[in-house]
């Protein structure tokens, strides 16, 4: 019998047991390795903070239960296929499966990690991921000036792509001073909001708050562009679009991971791309806390109230 992770109702949550089904021709069992806790959106599913507009839109692919709980969700998870295609079996691979000791899921379902990516970091293959689709939704050219404000896993990450761009000017914004030693390792400069540098062409908002997207609207040039890939739940968010928002004709476009942000590309594309990013070592700087998989009911009420300062909390599975 495996275990999994479930949120029985916001703010609780705990192991069941599962059962898992005999796998068909076309299927994988793996045995999880790394799960990784998505610390915006996971924590918001774990407060209930999912408005009931947004419960079909926001469900995991693999996903049982339904908002606000029970519901088991997640969807970073690293393992080993113990049983399936001759091709796959014994590969580390990377799946969109929630928190959970063993599972059965198509083997299309799947994408093998990289050799060169250690198992541990490819749990932020779902993070690095909605990077890539902010930064081909964003479309940054040679030149830009760029601000990202919001230092979590996803707008560090997208801080860390746009600065590969040639004679770019990229900044990594937010308002914990600790977020500097992350941006370090990213090799990207960093700043507190009110030191970050103007006349922006393009800023990328993430930090998921009014004052960052206020912010991020006055760090723009005449005709810059706010890419917003906040997540914002069940809060309600004042845009400040008087004043000189017209005038300077600026622009607010939203960005999310689940449609593809290049017509010519597939999730499989895109997933694949994340996956090769991780080779870099200088993405273990995203992971900065870490528990074994039976501590994850005790500690995720930590998180989920900000006690705890972990960008990605790495949960760690015992083998079997």
């Amino acid at each position: 019998m495996e275990q999994a992770f479930w949120v029985q109702r916001p703010g609780s949550g705990q192991l069941w047991e599962e059962r898992l089904p005999e796998p068909g021709p076309d299927d994988v069992l793996v045995r999880t390795l790394y799960s990784g806790v998505s610390r915006g959106t996971e924590t918001l599913v774990f407060r209930g903070g999912v408005p009931a507009s947004q419960h079909d839109v926001m469900r995991a692919p693999f996903q049982e239960g339904e908002f606000p709980g029970p519901v088991k969700y997640g969807y970073l998870n690293v393992g080993v296929v113990e049983r399936g295609p001759a091709h796959l079996t014994g590969r580390t691979v990377f799946c969109l499966y929630p928190h959970q000791t063993a599972y059965v899921v198509p083997a299309s379902a799947v994408t093998p990690v990289p050799d060169a990516v250690p198992p541990g970091r490819a749990i932020l293959a779902g993070t690095v991921e909605t990077a890539v689709n902010a930064v081909w939704d964003a479309r940054p050219r040679l030149g830009d000036r760029i601000a990202v404000i919001g230092a979590g896993m996803v707008g560090a990450s997208v801080a860390k792509l746009l600065s590969g761009f040639p004679a770019t000017r990229v900044q990594l914004v937010d308002v914990d001073p600790a977020r500097a030693e992350t941006a370090a390792a990213l090799g990207v400069d960093f700043s507190a909001p009110e030191e970050a540098r103007g006349d922006c062409d393009l800023v990328v908002h993430a930090s998921a708050s009014e004052q960052g997207l206020a912010r991020a609207l006055e760090l723009l040039a005449p005709g810059g562009e706010v890419v917003e890939l906040s997540w914002y739940g069940d809060r309600r968010v004042s845009v400040p679009l008087g004043e000189n928002f017209h005038s300077r004709r600026l622009v607010i476009r939203s960005s999310q991971v689940g449609t593809v942000g290049r017509p010519d590309r597939s999730y499989a594309q895109r997933l694949g791309v994340a996956l090769e990013l991780l080779a870099d070592p200088a993405f273990e700087a995203l992971v900065s806390g870490e528990c074994a998989f039976k501590d994850l009911p005790s500690v995720l009420p930590g998180l989920a109230a900000n006690e705890l300062s972990a960008l990605c909390l790495r949960v760690v599975y015992q083998p079997q």
